[in-house]
C-alpha cells in the first residue's frame, strides 16, 4: 500500500470520528492502567460492568490495597482469569507506591516492570492517558492492519513498528483508537461489513463481501 493511500484511509477515519478514545470508563491514569490490565481476554463492556462497582469507593493505589486481593477478585469475578488480574492488580499497587509515589509512571519501560503490564497496556496507557503517540496493537488492530494491507505482519510487534513507521504523524495520537473500533464494529473476525465500510474503496482485501 503506498503513502498516499494510507494518509486517504486516515483522513476519512478522522472525519467520521474526530475524537476517538477507548471504550474503557476511567477518571485517573491509575484507573485506566487498571481497566487495562483486567482487559486482558475481555470485553470492554465486562470490564466496565466490573470496576464501576469499586472504583467510587477504591480506585487509588491505596484504596484498592484496602480492598485487597480477595475483595478485588469477588468484585472482577465476572471477567475471566480474574484470580491472576487481581493478584496482579494488587501487586501493581504495591509497586506504585513503593516506587512511584503512587503515581502511574510515563514511560513505558517502568509500565512494563508492573505486574501484569505487557507492552500492549503500556502503549494504551501512554496514548490515553498520557497523549503519547504510541500503538497498542490488540487482535483488532492485528486483523485490520494485515487485512487492510495498512501494515501487514506475521506478529503484534512487527506490526506495531510497521504502523509506527508508516501512519502519518498528524494521525499517529488517534491511530490505534481508529483501528480498534474499524476492527471491533466493521472489520470484524468472521465477515467483515465491507458494504458498511467507509474505506473499502482503499482497503485492499481481495476477498471483500457483497453488499
Amino acid at each position: 500500500m503506498n503513502a498516499a493511500k494510507r494518509r486517504e484511509i486516515f483522513a476519512r477515519l478522522q472525519a467520521a470520528n474526530p475524537h476517538p478514545t477507548t471504550e474503557l470508563e476511567y477518571e485517573t491514569p491509575f484507573q485506566l492502567l487498571i481497566a487495562v490490565l483486567l482487559s486482558a481476554q475481555a470485553t470492554d463492556k465486562s470490564v466496565n460492568i466490573a470496576t464501576r462497582k469499586f472504583f467510587p469507593e477504591h480506585g487509588t493505589p491505596q484504596g484498592l490495597l484496602a480492598l485487597g486481593e480477595a475483595g478485588l477478585a469477588d468484585y472482577i469475578k465476572t471477567i475471566g482469569l480474574y484470580r491472576t488480574k487481581a493478584k496482579n492488580a494488587i501487586a501493581t499497587c504495591r509497586l506504585l507506591l513503593e516506587r512511584h509515589g503512587g503515581d502511574v509512571p510515563q514511560t513505558r519501560e517502568a509500565l512494563e516492570a508492573l505486574p501484569g503490564v505487557g507492552r500492549k497496556t503500556a502503549n494504551v496507557v501512554l496514548n490515553t492517558a498520557f497523549g503519547q503517540p504510541t500503538m497498542a496493537v490488540d487482535t483488532h488492530i492485528f486483523r485490520v492492519a494485515n487485512r487492510t494491507g495498512i501494515a501487514p505482519g506475521k506478529n503484534v510487534l512487527e506490526v506495531e513498528l510497521k504502523l509506527e513507521k508508516f501512519v502519518p504523524r498528524e494521525y499517529m495520537q488517534d491511530a490505534h483508537h481508529w483501528l480498534i473500533l474499524q476492527g471491533r464494529y466493521v472489520c470484524v473476525a468472521r465477515k467483515p461489513k465491507c458494504p458498511q465500510c467507509g474505506i473499502s474503496d482503499l482497503c485492499e482485501y481481495k476477498h471483500k463481501t457483497p453488499a
